[in-house]
């Protein structure tokens, strides 16, 4: 199963709909979670989601809003008694307040620090890129390597059948046939997240071809300044980056408390957005992951 469960979707500070940031996405039995703002425990509760779940916890910054319910988050796994090692990354000048929020977790647990201080790959399939924003901050990208589909009907015409096909497979050639002439391409799925940013290069890089994007949308296109000010998105902002990295799918999330109606947000980035499809998250959304394509 792949799918990413909002567990708080609101900036800077909760509001009586909507807790501070926090995202589990469940990838093939890994949990990797972003960014556990203040109640992240509760909100985990509320979506039926265990903490003993989380195998990877990815921080962008260490603004209170994406950092401050992981001390609970901790606690609840040693609680529990995961017995399993997490792993945590952030970026490198947030070591202080990391080591000061992980001090405050009671219990037992194999956690494993990693902080780094530049883009490239952190873990197996998981990459940063540098963000623009008042802090050091990095967004993450996720990447399965691509695979093969092969077609029954092809198979039968060579005449490969069984534990056959199994070989051809791991081999990539059996009796003159090669994997190539009997399969497609299977692209791998691509997720990023982007959080706390005004528009840079390391987003773009970070959201190339994904199939799912989590991006922050804290401001309305009107409050343009507001968002330059603060290096933040706007709506827009949002949709044009999924327009132009090719993303397929859009979830906008990490909205300013002065707004109620997140759906003219929506359609502000729709406006943007190309061919992406395009969704304002509201907490405790689940959002599964596509089919995964064939190449043409």
């Amino acid at each position: 199963m792949r799918e990413l469960v909002v567990l708080g979707t609101s900036s800077q500070v909760p509001t009586r709909t909507r807790n501070h940031n926090g995202y589990l996405l469940l990838w093939d039995g890994e949990g990797l979670l972003f960014d556990p703002g203040e109640g992240t425990q509760r909100q985990m509760i509320l979506a039926g989601v265990s903490a003993s779940q989380v195998t990877r916890i990815c921080l962008t910054h260490v603004h209170g809003d994406h950092s401050y319910g992981l001390p609970g988050v901790l606690s609840r796994m040693a609680l529990d008694g995961a017995e399993h090692r997490v792993d945590l990354h952030y970026p490198a000048s947030g070591e202080p307040l990391v080591r000061a929020l992980v001090s405050l977790a009671t219990g037992a647990l194999d956690l494993r620090l990693h902080p780094h201080g530049a883009a490239g790959q952190v873990a197996p399939g998981l990459s940063v890129a540098p963000l623009r924003h008042r802090v050091e901050c990095y967004g993450y990208r996720l990447v399965e390597p691509d695979g093969r589909t092969m077609l029954p009907e092809r198979l039968r015409a060579v005449g490969i059948s069984g534990p056959d096909v199994g070989r051809l497979q791991q081999e990539g050639r059996l009796a003159g046939v090669r994997i190539d002439e009997v399969s497609v391409v299977r692209p791998g799925q691509k997720f990023a997240f982007v959080m706390d940013t005004a528009p840079c290069h390391g987003a773009e890089v970070l959201a190339q071809d994904v199939d799912l994007l989590v991006a922050e949308c804290t401001f309305a296109d009107e409050e343009s300044e507001l968002a330059a000010a603060y290096l933040h998105l706007t709506a827009g902002q949002a949709g044009a980056l999924a327009a132009s990295a090719g993303a397929r799918s859009l979830v906008l999330t990490h909205f300013s408390s002065r707004y109620l109606d997140l759906d003219a947000l929506r359609r502000q980035a729709v406006a943007c957005a190309g061919g992406a499809e395009v969704a304002a998250a509201a907490d405790l959304d689940r959002f599964p992951l596509r089919r995964r394509r064939h190449a043409v």
